[in-house]
């Protein structure tokens, strides 16, 4: 890894450390234990919704491939790793494709749904931040802390919308783009730039594949915030599922500011702890939602990995056979 990821993760495990200490250890773990064992086999089979969606906006994205199952499970993999192992999102994303090569799809193909799948899950993305921020625009603004931010997050969140526009052109214009992504984002494809070109080409000439799967993404977004009002509540604290829909999309705007940190460590942690107070909560429970979902990550992302390898293995197997 880069020494700037290796400070960057470093820093966030010394931050998340630091918040669990200065909140208390006590008080946070009495937060998280509140859920019990079943609480939290309930918190990891409703994360496995969101991941369902997901799979299902990148399998419209890539026609006459694997089945859906094959991609629901390639989307856990792609956040497993990123959620996990100490590397950027960009390492979850090639481990997708890879898995949906894994099963007959073409890689130029999956490659090229890929790239249209994160843009269309960024569009979306903004415009659950939006819709965050218009449900809890007066909360933020009556907070003494977040006050000063409000305005500069509707204007960011305004900027991205000409952002991606122009992300969407730059891509529709062929190989010239497509190469560079291939060379810089995606190098496994550099060789099959060609193709590859031709295939995001396709994908957009069919625009009601790309609505669709914003469509899709968008209600992932919003059910991820149901994901976390499901977890405070487990936790035997109150909020409203609009509450819970303005601190997600609040948490995933912060943790997309900051995608060079691995795993978003840190980021998580302290976004939660400082938007719990927002809206009437005590900051060890954001502090405990962050946690428990780092648990879930854990308990579900590791049986995926090593399922993951396991395929790795029979897949290297049977080529040398």
């Amino acid at each position: 890894m880069k020494i700037g990821v290796v400070i960057a993760f470093a820093a966030g495990v010394a931050l998340t450390l630091w918040l669990v200490l200065h909140i208390g250890v006590g008080a946070v773990f009495d937060s998280a234990a509140r859920v019990g064992w079943g609480g939290f086999a309930v918190i990891c089979v409703a994360g496995l919704v969101m991941e369902a969606v997901s799979g299902l906006a990148f399998f419209l994205l890539v026609p006459g491939g694997a089945s859906w199952p094959v991609f629901m499970a390639a989307r856990q993999l792609r956040d497993s790793v990123g959620d996990i192992l100490p590397f950027t999102q960009f390492a979850g994303m090639l481990a997708a494709v890879r898995a949906v090569t894994l099963r007959r799809g073409a890689s130029p193909v999956a490659f090229a749904g890929l790239v249209v799948d994160v843009t269309s899950e960024f569009v979306a993305q903004i415009a659950f931040v939006a819709l965050g921020l218009t449900l809890g625009l007066a909360q933020l603004r009556a907070n003494p802390t977040m006050a000063p931010y409000a305005g500069a997050l509707m204007w960011g969140t305004a900027l991205l919308v000409p952002g991606a526009f122009i992300f969407i052109v730059l891509q529709r214009k062929g190989s010239s783009f497509a190469k560079r992504i291939a060379d810089r984002v995606l190098p496994s494809a550099a060789t099959h730039t060609e193709a590859f070109a031709q295939a995001l080409t396709q994908l957009y000439d069919y625009p009601l594949r790309m609505i669709g799967a914003t469509a899709l993404h968008l209600v992932s977004w919003i059910t991820s915030g149901v994901w976390l009002w499901l977890m405070i509540r487990l936790t035997g604290y109150h909020l409203s599922i609009a509450d819970a829909i303005v601190i997600q999309s609040l948490l995933e705007a912060f943790r997309s500011a900051a995608v060079f940190v691995p795993s978003s460590i840190g980021v998580q942690e302290a976004g939660l702890t400082a938007l719990a107070p927002v809206f009437g909560l005590p900051p060890q429970v954001g502090l405990a939602a962050s946690l428990l979902r780092r648990a879930r990550d854990v308990a579900i992302g590791v049986p995926v990995l090593i399922l993951w390898q396991i395929a790795e293995g029979r897949h290297a197997m049977r080529a040398v056979e």
